[in-house]
């Protein structure tokens, strides 16, 4: 089971990323996929997350409207389109599999992790 993210970077405030998630080694159809961050001294905080059997998503109201969450099934990978950056996204950007389509989860009811990919936003 393997998840691999990519896309993180160095940005200036305002301008946009894509991270993407790619999946193997586990039937996708039956998870939720969701977006994590992690800023240095701050707890793990769930950003966005795509049920993978229906289709729903949710985004935590600090990024609504400036991220967007979509799914390619036939690639076996998530993505999360970061627009409007603001220096308070910065950190490292992790996604995680969880059993069952139910979204959000929390960190601790996560099955599988990827590896994370830093997003970084300056001034």
């Amino acid at each position: 089971v393997q998840l691999v993210e990519s896309g993180g970077g160095l940005v200036q405030a305002g301008e946009s990323l894509r991270l993407s998630c790619v999946a193997s080694g586990f039937t996708f159809g039956d998870y939720a996929i969701g977006w994590f961050r992690q800023a240095p001294g701050r707890e793990r905080e769930g950003v966005s997350f795509i049920s993978e059997s229906d289709g729903g998503t949710y985004y935590d109201p600090s990024v609504r409207g400036r991220f967007t969450i979509s799914s390619d099934n036939a690639k076996n990978t998530v993505y999360l389109q970061l627009d409007k950056l603001e220096p308070d996204d910065t950190a490292v950007y992790y996604c995680a599999a969880s059993w069952g389509g139910a979204i959000p989860f929390y960190h601790p009811y996560a099955d599988y992790w990827g590896q994370g990919t830093q997003v970084t936003v300056s001034t």
